[in-house]
């Protein structure tokens, strides 16, 4: 098997849709995750930013706080997420912003 056809073991589409969606199950797991994330051009850590960046200037705060919790999986700590945000939010909105910010507080108290 060729490093482009390896697959990762993703699940999350197939988790969350099961039979109901077999065309969103493949794209996510299949392309998005076991494909795209994977590529070496940019370190999950950095696609992880960009992810965070754009999900959060389009306001889907139900994707962010995945992300945001991939993110620190993916080696961005807790202080860079919030200088993020708070960069972002001159960008982006500042609601977006803030809801961003609010999801990232909620993921860190619920783990206390």
């Amino acid at each position: 098997m060729s490093t482009e056809e390896q697959e990762t073991g993703w699940s999350g589409g197939r988790n969350a849709f099961g039979d109901f969606a077999p065309g969103m199950v493949h794209y996510t797991d299949k392309v998005l995750f076991d494909e795209v994330w994977e590529r070496p051009e940019l370190s999950k850590r950095d696609r992880s930013l960009v992810t965070v960046a754009a999900l959060t200037a389009m306001g889907k705060m139900d994707q962010l706080k995945f992300h945001l919790g991939f993110a620190r999986r993916n080696g961005v700590t807790d202080d860079e997420l919030k200088e993020a945000l708070l960069h972002l939010s001159f960008y982006t909105g500042w609601p977006n912003g803030m809801g961003a910010t609010t999801v990232l507080k909620n993921i860190i108290e619920d783990e206390e």
